[in-house]
């Protein structure tokens, strides 16, 4: 991160000041254990920390609307809409009911098997096997 700056740290400031009035607070504690080690703060963590330091009256405003424009500055995240829950795949019932016509003659059809396991496991058939299946149907005496 470029600052204008390097040796005003606000953030920094605002954690050890509100360490300062809460020393048993775990959550600033961490806070400031990341800050140190990472070099900053989600939007998140800023925004829990604009919160605590807003109720202590020791804190200038000026480095809270620092703070508030530090946060106004990172951008937004969000998640996105789940997709509807149809299939991507639906079974057509007359290959299933021609694949079951062929196996109730012959079930040891090794063709047909590949193909019912195919349909089973919802894996489009081709066209050149949708012609095979029908063929094999029609020759069914």
């Amino acid at each position: 991160m470029n600052r204008i700056k390097p040796d005003v740290d606000v953030v920094m400031d605002i954690l050890k000041a509100v360490i300062k009035e809460q020393p048993d607070s775990s959550f600033v504690q961490s806070l400031l254990k990341q800050y140190q080690e990472r070099g900053g703060l989600s939007k998140k963590q800023l925004q829990g920390l604009l919160a605590k330091a807003a109720k202590i009256k020791s804190i200038p405003t000026h480095k809270l609307a620092t703070l508030e424009a530090i946060i106004l500055k990172k951008p937004n995240r969000y998640k996105s809409v789940l997709p509807d829950a149809t299939p991507l795949y639906e079974k057509d019932e007359t290959i299933g009911k021609m694949i079951k016509t062929i196996l109730a003659k012959y079930p040891e059809h090794k063709r047909v098997l590949y193909f019912q396991s195919k349909y089973e496991n919802n894996e489009v058939l081709s066209a050149a096997e949708l012609t095979e299946l029908q063929k094999f149907n029609r020759v069914l005496p």
